[in-house]
């Protein structure tokens, strides 16, 4: 029987959901929600229904996981428990602070619905935090390096769009590769922000803009650019489109410990991704924990979950005896 995957919303997000079902033999798409006219909608896979989100609880009965896309700024807070007393329900959340009481709140939802909600799927957090829990769990005397890039951070680029007179912009951030060495190297050392990543921004200006202005700005924006060594480069329209129209992203953990009686033993576990498609990954993680929301409700279970609760069987579609004997 196939797993019939909904999608709530359809950006960059909703259309990797639409793609990675397309590669998971046991699901099909059902429908696709959106806040905008449907008429107005386009999406890749023939013969399935857009529909406004307004319907969405009309589908009660005809979607199995409804895969939310949307953001977590304003979005995942209202639209997960919403929808999770009436599907199953996967998310991105990557709000870290808030993530307990997004928790809370899905979780009373699903309980009273009988539904199974899974937040904050993708790669951090997600994939990332799996990867840290491991390595903790193994190397308990040790310390955790996190580095994110080389790739587009999406909400900097949006942070740096809102600055008056800026038309465009693209902002990435890049590992220090003298501290991603050390770190690699076992080197038992705190480094600081400004020390681990760097940041730098590629603007399309408005005619007539101040670019000495909107440099400093930038590069003053605190929670943003203030604790880092920040590069900006003003180009042009045609070169933005030319050589920054991608969302590539990727990242490091890494633990380093030691092990033995005395500890005399070096270790370092590490985890990467090198994504050409930073919102087409995350779909597919999205897309492999629609699996697992559907094989618990299967169960009988209701909550919230985090990926910390998902054993990793529930994610492929192998059965325990393929992967015994493929994987194991």
């Amino acid at each position: 029987m196939s797993i019939r995957i909904g999608i709530l919303g359809y950006g960059n997000l909703g259309k990797g959901v639409e793609c990675a079902v397309r590669q998971n033999p046991d699901m099909e798409l059902a429908a696709v929600f959106t806040r905008r006219d449907p008429q107005t909608v386009s999406i890749l896979t023939e013969g399935v229904p857009v529909c406004k989100i307004e319907e969405a609880p009309d589908w009660k009965d005809k979607i199995d996981v409804m895969i939310l896309c949307g953001g977590s700024a304003t979005d995942l807070p209202v639209q997960t428990p919403e929808f999770a007393r009436y599907f199953h329900v996967i998310d991105s959340f990557d709000t870290h602070a808030k993530i307990p009481e997004h928790y809370a709140a899905v979780d009373a939802a699903a309980k009273e619905g009988g539904k199974v909600g899974i937040i904050s799927c993708g790669w951090d957090p997600g994939m990332f935090s799996l990867n840290r829990l491991y390595a903790n769990a193994i190397l308990p005397r040790g310390k955790d390096d996190t580095f994110w890039g080389k790739g587009v951070s999406q909400g900097h680029s949006d942070a740096v769009r809102r600055i008056e007179g800026v038309a465009d912009a693209r902002q990435y951030t890049i590992p220090v590769k003298e501290a991603l060495d050390r770190v690699r190297a076992g080197e038992n050392t705190e480094l600081t922000t400004r020390q681990k990543h760097t940041r730098e921004c590629f603007v399309v200006v408005k005619e007539g803009a101040d670019k000495g202005r909107i440099e400093e700005e930038i590069k003053a924006m605190p929670n943003y650019f203030a604790d880092y060594d920040t590069t900006v480069h003003f180009i042009s329209e045609e070169e933005m489109a030319r050589d920054h129209s991608g969302i590539p992203h990727g990242g490091f953990v890494i633990r380093s410990g030691k092990t033995g009686w005395e500890e005399e033993y070096g270790n370092v576990i590490e985890y990467s991704l090198k994504l050409d498609s930073n919102p087409a990954f995350t779909s597919s993680v999205l897309t492999a924990f629609a699996r697992a929301a559907f094989r618990l409700g299967q169960e009988g279970q209701s909550g919230c979950r985090t990926v910390f609760d998902i054993a990793p069987a529930y994610l492929s579609a192998k059965s325990p005896e393929e992967l015994r004997s493929t994987m194991l």
